[in-house]
């Protein structure tokens, strides 16, 4: 198995780019996230719109040779892993065939562990109402049965430990009835398997996902940017929209400036318990939502580099403070999230620039 504190940065990568039966009835029949991504536009002079692939093309991930390309793609620019979110609801998973086929084949040879996206599936998605496609139920039961289903995974030679233990993230921790129970319930059963246990990964993805996560039976947080409670409110952003609303009545975005998204993580105080820090190349989910999306502008490379060194020296602090040794880890949102514009992997723009600038900060931080 691969330590988490060796990887020094993992992004988080989305597994919904290849049909599933579940789609196909929902959104229309070969639905992928490419759907969404090849039919955005720009909604105001500048924008950056769409976003379109430019090494891996619009691939499927049915397909090991894009995975094998992906992780080549990753390992080049000095990533340590992928988190790959996970679907389990009450027993019936979606998306799983990418992970799966990992599994199964041992390939690509690279690291990775599970994120368990814990909500409801609903049209609210992409911008629609808010009905519940397939519902997140929770017992006793079920947990031990989910963990039970992830046993191969937790056992693969790639997967990433902390001191041994298998890492796994949970992304809305207070959706949880009983997390104490739950975690609980996790860590008996694969101590039961020979494994010393589990290190629990508290994603701070919500205002009501933030604080010590400890005392819930988490380990340690993540910080998932964009902190949407944390963007503010710029007089400029309130000028765009006012300017685009003149347009045309479709047009009620939020605009944020990504310099400030940065130059806020990069000042903000750490806090008072164990959490790895996160960043993130851009965000723009527009191609998902045709009203109220939220748009980043500005994203850069260079601003993202020094993001991103920071973050890993702030990591660095988090271990030295609560895990006694020297290295970190940082979360990177994301790897393909081409749907939500926060991706690592090329587009036609700016080719492999994110890569680089990840490259080069990681081997910064190394040698810092």
């Amino acid at each position: 198995m691969r330590e988490l504190a060796e990887t020094g940065a993992v992004a988080f990568y989305l597994p919904q780019y290849h049909p599933i039966p579940e789609n196909d009835a929902w959104w229309g029949r070969g639905f992928t996230e490419w759907t969404n991504v090849a039919r955005a536009r720009p909604q105001f002079r500048g924008h950056y719109q769409p976003h379109l692939p430019a090494d891996l093309g619009f691939y499927d991930l049915r397909v090991p040779e894009v995975r094998d390309l992906q992780a080549e793609l990753a390992i080049s620019a000095g990533l340590g892993g992928f988190a790959y979110y996970h679907y389990w609801f009450n027993g019936r998973q979606l998306l799983e065939r990418p992970v799966e086929e990992i599994l199964r084949t041992k390939k690509p040879d690279f690291p990775f562990l599970l994120a368990w996206a814990n909500e409801n599936w609903t049209r609210n998605w992409n911008g629609g109402d808010k009905e519940i496609l397939i519902e997140q139920s929770y017992s006793l039961t079920d947990d031990l049965a989910h963990i039970r289903a992830l046993r191969s995974a937790l056992c693969d030679d790639r997967y990433l430990c902390h001191n041994g233990k298998p890492v796994f993230a949970v992304y809305r921790s207070a959706r949880l009835p009983n997390p104490v129970a739950t975690t609980d319930t996790w860590r008996r059963e694969v101590e039961q398997w020979g494994l010393p246990g589990l290190y629990l990964l508290r994603i701070e993805s919500f205002p009501d996902e933030t604080g010590d996560p400890r005392p819930l039976g988490f380990d340690t947080a993540v910080e998932f940017q964009p902190c949407w409670w944390k963007t503010g409110h710029s007089l400029w952003k309130f000028a765009v929209r006012r300017r685009v609303r003149r347009l045309s009545s479709r047009y009620s975005h939020h605009v944020y400036r990504y310099q400030d998204l940065a130059s806020r993580a990069m000042t903000a105080a750490l806090p008072d318990y164990p959490r790895w820090p996160g960043v993130t190349p851009g965000f723009d989910n527009s191609p998902r939502r045709q009203r109220d999306a939220s748009i980043f502008v500005g994203q850069s490379p260079q601003v993202y580099q020094e993001w991103l060194s920071e973050a890993l020296r702030r990591s660095n602090k988090v271990a030295h403070r609560y895990e006694g040794h020297s290295r970190g880890v940082v979360f990177i949102n994301a790897w393909n999230e081409w749907g939500e514009g926060n991706h690592l992997e090329p587009d036609a723009r700016f080719g492999q620039d994110f890569l680089q600038a990840t490259k080069a900060a990681i081997a910064f931080g190394a040698s810092a």
